[in-house]
């Protein structure tokens, strides 16, 4: 077993707490304070970045922290984690370097919206791709490609991923070439 394996295993349950408590400070914070980007774009958050370089800097390292976690494992011939690690990466690539790029406008956000999601997403990776990769039992995924489970999760994420990208496109779809203004949609025609 090597070092980062014992790490994950010794500190997977501290992951998980950290994050329930980060979400329940966030949730109470958000009650009473503005989110300080996008129209709520607030300078006390930290200098502005433009957002396409935002959106890759907070993104992506959710991205490249699952690769490597799958790539240093004892487990990257099993085929039922390199179709949850596919799935992920195929989420996080569009989040990461397409969505990004499709972005309209040039608004800022603020560099420590930026540090908190990639701090976030880091995280993200460690609890996902520690449990997937080095925390789970050995044979713990070895017959999910004959559960109705997993083909309905599969299902699931490829419809939710139908209505982001869609929703996506219906929102860049509101603010014209040039346009700086804020938009949200009222209905669906």
């Amino acid at each position: 077993m090597n070092n980062l394996a014992i790490f994950l295993e010794n500190n997977f349950t501290l992951f998980l707490v950290i994050m329930a408590a980060v979400a329940l400070l966030v949730y109470i914070a958000l009650y009473f304070f503005e989110a300080g980007y996008g129209y709520l774009f607030n300078p006390k958050y930290g200098f502005p970045v433009p957002n396409r370089i935002g959106w890759v800097l907070m993104e992506s390292p959710v991205f490249f922290a699952m690769l490597a976690l799958w790539l240093c494992s004892d487990r990257v011939c099993n085929p039922v984690l390199l179709a949850l690690l596919l799935i992920f990466q195929t989420h996080y690539f569009q989040r990461s370097f397409i969505f990004p790029m499709l972005i309209r406008g040039n608004s800022k956000m603020p560099i420590g919206i930026v540090l908190m999601g990639m701090t976030f997403n880091t995280l993200n990776a460690l609890m996902q791709g520690g449990w997937l990769f080095y925390v789970s039992p050995e044979n713990y995924y070895a017959d999910w490609f004959s559960k109705p489970m997993f083909w309905l999760g599969l299902a699931l994420f490829v419809a939710g991923m139908a209505i982001n990208l869609q929703a996506d496109h219906i929102i860049r779809s509101l603010r014209k070439e040039g346009d700086t203004r804020h938009y949200i949609p009222h209905s669906a025609g």
